[in-house]
């Protein structure tokens, strides 16, 4: 019998400290820029604030990229326009600087981390440290058999957990998470359908690399086909996970979890992330408050995801790559609010109004300073 109880993490994740964010709001009004001047900056600023539980905000300076990585069999249905089993080549081109995520990493000084979760490739042909958390080779075809079995689920949602507490500990301050995956845009539609009780058409994208409309009918067949097995099992997230998540996503929804346990702030990059978003809301409903969205990616589960989640985007770029790049481009904006949360001055006095000053003029009476008396006594007849 599994010792895992996903009921735990709801009692074990708090919001961000809102004593702390109201202090923030209250030295916003403080400083020399009107509130709201800055638009979104203003409320960046303030739920950093509250996530860090400081006032002033500490500046963003260890963040990392942290990628989960697999291959899902109902890419076999030619549900996307990479062929199937060939998430390893990605893999390879982002640890060899070649992705976009890499470029972007490159340019703004942040590490990147690779998860192997379900490559199907032999794991000798990458790094231990990219592989050693593998829990099996490829995922299940979602449409007719379960992504994982019971244990598998299990040792990849305890190996997301285990990748957060790695990351807490070792100093990160905030995450930008994305995946590498050749099918997960399908199996990132089927959670989503099934948590949000919608039909297959209304969250199936074209996916990364675009596909076409024969691609985009078999991959709405695929999702509709996976939601029948879903529904089911929809009481049981782990379950749901198994049987139509995979190992990535399944990991990526631990991790989730447990950085809202530790405090660590994380930025979701694209449909995936928001999917596994979505699953660790349903398993602790206070979890959101430690995520961001990074960006619109046009990708309708995705918008599905976030709206039931509250989630605003902080970018529109149209961006569709995956990997995290969405989630860099978001990464500069966030520092920037948490540095003119901290460092904008504060004003030395307040202003004073047209009214008062007018009010201490008069005061002084027709006479000014050559009246008759001496201040603080009447003034002879």
């Amino acid at each position: 019998m599994s010792s895992l109880n996903l009921d735990d993490f709801t009692d074990l994740i708090e919001r961000p400290d809102g004593g702390v964010r109201r202090d923030a709001e209250a030295r916003r009004e403080r400083q020399i820029v009107p509130p709201g001047s800055l638009g979104r900056l203003d409320d960046l600023g303030e739920w950093l604030a509250a996530a860090q539980s400081a006032v002033p905000v500490r500046p963003i300076e260890r963040p990392r990229v942290v990628l989960f990585a697999g291959d899902h069999g109902i890419a076999e249905l030619g549900v996307s326009a990479r062929p199937a089993g060939t998430a390893a080549e990605l893999v390879r081109q982002v640890l060899e600087g070649g992705r976009p995520v890499s470029v972007l990493a490159r340019r703004l000084g942040v590490p990147v981390r690779v998860v192997d979760m379900a490559l199907d490739c032999d794991p000798t042909g990458l790094p231990a440290d990219v592989v050693r958390h593998r829990v099996r080779r490829g995922s299940g075809r979602i449409d007719v058999e379960d992504a994982l079995t019971a244990e598998e689920a299990e040792a990849a949602f305890r190996a997301g957990v285990a990748v957060a507490d790695e990351e807490a500990d070792s100093g990160t301050d905030l995450v930008v998470l994305g995946d590498v995956s050749v099918g997960g845009t399908t199996a990132a539609g089927v959670l989503v359908a099934a948590l949000c009780g919608t039909d297959a058409s209304v969250v199936t994208g074209r996916g990364g690399l675009a596909i076409d409309d024969l691609a985009w009918m078999r991959k709405c067949a695929a999702i509709r086909d996976a939601l029948r097995r879903a529904r089911p099992v929809l009481g049981d997230q782990l379950q749901l996970l198994a049987t139509v998540g995979g190992a990535d996503l399944t990991a990526m929804t631990g991790f989730l979890l447990q950085c809202a346990v530790r405090k660590v702030p994380v930025v979701l990059d694209g449909v995936v992330a928001a999917a596994c978003a979505l699953v660790g809301q349903r398993i602790a409903f206070r979890a959101p408050d430690w995520w961001l969205a990074a960006h619109d990616s046009g990708e309708p589960g995705q918008a599905k995801a976030l709206d039931r989640m509250a989630l605003e985007p902080l970018l529109t770029q149209g961006v569709t790559v995956g990997e995290g790049a969405g989630g860099l481009l978001a990464l500069p904006l966030v520092q920037a609010a948490a540095a003119l949360a901290a460092e904008l001055p504060e004003q030395t006095e307040e202003p004073e109004a047209d009214g008062e000053r007018a009010d201490a003029e008069g005061s002084a009476g027709p006479a000014g300073p050559e009246a008759p008396g001496v201040a603080g006594e009447p003034a002879s007849a």
